[in-house]
């Protein structure tokens, strides 16, 4: 199956099958029951670049906006997006109920359908963190803009993964979570810190992309 492959496998030819390209391959073979002609996997695989690609620029377009949606709707002067002080509102986050987004990062101990979907539910997390908070703000536009961005890259994500698994990747809009909000301050620090917890979930984002795109210039190559 998939599941048992790790990413470092996936991302390189089969050494058993020269000439085709191993992300469309293994996705193919294991995904299915059997294999898909060579003219379909490749075209599978160069759609899941273009996915890549543009789950890229949707990443960084995200990220650019963090700073100007933090500055448009914090305006409590000791919350700041990159201060050494956030690691001090671990307890502030656990009290009002805010969860850790799920580990990211690039291993050969994942699959590739498990990162993409650790993918897909942080950033599905987040967007739902952003709808708990964003009633509780007096400028929320540029929060909203964000949700929509966020939205739309997950739609990608969704895409790999239903290449992955050849069958849809189904996931339901997220709904507002239960935040402890009882005052101002508590909103103010929910906000920021979904903020900066997205802003590093989206760093992670960024170099697992990279890592992908990476994998398949080597796999041109070879």
């Amino acid at each position: 199956m998939l599941l048992s492959l790790p990413l470092r496998i996936i991302s390189r030819h089969s050494r058993d099958s020269e000439g085709i390209f191993a992300i469309p391959c293994y996705m193919a073979v294991f995904a299915r029951s059997a294999p898909l002609p060579e003219r379909d996997l490749l075209v599978a695989g160069a759609q899941f670049q273009e996915i890549v690609q543009r789950s890229r620029s949707l990443i960084q377009k995200i990220l650019l906006s963090i700073p100007d949606t933090h500055k448009s709707c914090i305006h409590t002067e000791t919350l700041q997006l990159d201060s050494a002080e956030n690691s001090k509102l671990v307890m502030m986050a656990s009290i009002i109920g805010i969860p850790s987004a799920p580990v990211l990062t690039v291993t050969e101990n994942l699959t590739l359908e498990t990162s993409l979907t650790r993918m897909s539910e942080g950033l599905q997390l987040h967007r739902a963190l952003l709808s708990s908070v964003s009633p509780r703000l007096e400028n929320k536009d540029k929060v909203t803009v964000l949700q929509a961005d966020i939205r739309d890259l997950v739609i990608q994500i969704n895409k790999m993964l239903k290449i992955v698994r050849a069958e849809a990747a189904v996931q339901p809009s997220p709904t507002p979570l239960a935040l402890r909000l009882p005052g101002e301050y508590e909103v103010q620090v929910a906000a920021h810190l979904t903020l900066v917890q997205l802003q590093s979930f989206g760093q992670d984002t960024v170099r697992f992309l990279r890592s992908l795109e990476h994998s398949s210039e080597e796999d041109t190559e070879s």
